[in-house]
Formats: C-alpha cells, structure tokens, sequence
C-alpha cells in the first residue's frame, strides 16, 4: 500500500494508550476511532480547558479550538490549560502550547475568532463532534442551532457559581423507538433577556466547577466517538457541588402544534 493510513497506531502510541486499550469497551478499535476523530471545542476557558486536556490526552487526532480571547490574569484560578506565562498572549495559541505537551499526536487548529449564526455552520461541518465551553447565550445558541444542521453531535454544558449543568443533542436523530431527540431550543426555548444571568466576573465561580463539568463533557464526547455507553441525550445531568449532589433531569422533543 502506498498511503500510510492515519489511523494506524504507532508502538509510542499503543504504549501511551494502554490504558485504553485493555478496556474491552475502548480496545484497539475505539483507539483507532479516537485518533480519526475530530472535536472542535468552543472555548478555551472554565470548561474548554479541561475538554480539551482530557481529550488531547486520549489520543483524539485533531482538535479544533475556537476562541477570540486573550489570557488574562483572573482566568488562572479556573482555565487550568494557561499558565502565568500565558497572560497577554491569545488563548488559541497558550491551549494550542498546552496540547503539544500533553499529546504531540494530536493535531491542533486555532479559530482566533468569536463564534456566531454567521460562521458556525460552516466551521462545525469540518468537525464531527462539538463541545460547546462558552460562557454566553448567545454563542451557545448558535452553536446549538448550526450543529443540528449540520447533523453534528453537540455536548454543551452551562455553570454557575457552586452549580452546573451537562446534556448532550442529537436532534438530528431519533431514539430506540423512533421518537425524534429532543434539540436545544426544546430545553430552553428561548435565551433569558439580557442582564438576568451574572457572568462569571460579576456573580464569581469557584475555579473547580467547571472542571467538573468539562471533564464530563470530555467524557461524553468519547462516548460519542467510541459508540459506548449511554450518552446524555435527552437527559439534563445537573450537579450541585456545596450539596455534592447529582440530579438527571429527563425531556424530550416539544409535539409540533
């Protein structure tokens, strides 16, 4: 054969994924199905940051990040893929910095731009699964709406000041029975006007929050790509962390009137 195919493993590379790779559930297979994989993550903060450590670790072959931000001081309490050396520079290229040295396997593309309606179709079409970190309403409807045209799978999760929440949508597709999943907009219909949720510098987070929350959409995204377990369609996973406490929340499509 002339091509070298992508997706064969080197000796590093079963060595660096051993781990995995005596899992039944993950084995050479799923591997070879991670390292085809390409995420793109929206957001390099709270949560991307942790998405993207965890899944440059796993060995997911490429990984867009986008985001127009650079990083500032206050960042380093929470978005633990910068460092102090960091501050100053384009959030893009220190995330970029922090995945060679985790997996120079992975390849890395920067997007140094803000997501919108206007460019998030075509930007998530290059991509096969999405994990959305922003920290606004409206990236994250964008980024809802244009995976769900675009037939992409979507982990998005959304956190407070001591609480979060992760779901995954599919929208595109139907559950066992045939039902449609439900999308977005059926969990919340519409963003809450403007001023009414805090941001993080006004309202505060406590820095290990959203490191909870990535890393549970890191492992949702694997789910995804290596066709394990249930992933959390439909289902709202809620996590209170001053009650230490987890809650699943159940819902589905709205019936067209």
């Amino acid at each position: 054969m002339s091509h070298h195919d992508e997706t064969i493993l080197s000796g590093p590379e079963l060595e660096r994924y051993a781990r995995h790779i005596v899992l039944p559930e993950i084995g050479g297979p799923g591997q070879q199905k991670l390292k085809r994989a390409r995420v793109l993550v929206v957001g390099a903060g709270g949560l991307g940051a942790p998405v993207l450590q965890y899944l440059a670790a796993a060995g997911v072959g490429t990984l867009g990040i986008v985001d127009d931000d650079q990083v500032s001081l206050s960042n380093l309490q929470r978005q633990v893929i910068h460092d102090t050396e960091s501050v100053g520079e384009a959030k893009t290229q220190s995330a970029a910095r922090g995945l060679a040295r985790i997996n120079p396997h992975v390849k890395v593309e920067t997007h140094l731009l803000r997501l919108d309606a206007a460019n998030a179709e075509a930007l998530i079409a290059g991509y096969d699964v999405v994990a959305d970190g922003s920290d606004n309403f409206d990236t994250r409807y964008a980024v809802a709406d244009a995976a769900a045209s675009a037939e992409r799978p979507l982990v998005t999760a959304a956190i407070g000041r001591f609480d979060g929440s992760v779901t995954v949508l599919k929208p595109f597709a139907t559950d066992e029975n045939g039902k449609p999943n439900p999308s977005y907009r059926d969990l919340f219909p519409s963003p809450p006007p403007p001023g009414l949720v805090p941001s993080c510098a006004e309202a505060g987070v406590l820095g290990v929050l959203p490191g909870v929350l990535g890393t549970l959409q890191a492992m949702e995204v694997i789910k995804l790509i290596a066709g394990i377990g249930k992933p959390l369609v439909g289902r709202l996973l809620l996590y209170d962390a001053l009650a230490a406490r987890f809650e699943t929340i159940r819902y589905s499509a709205r019936t067209k009137p």
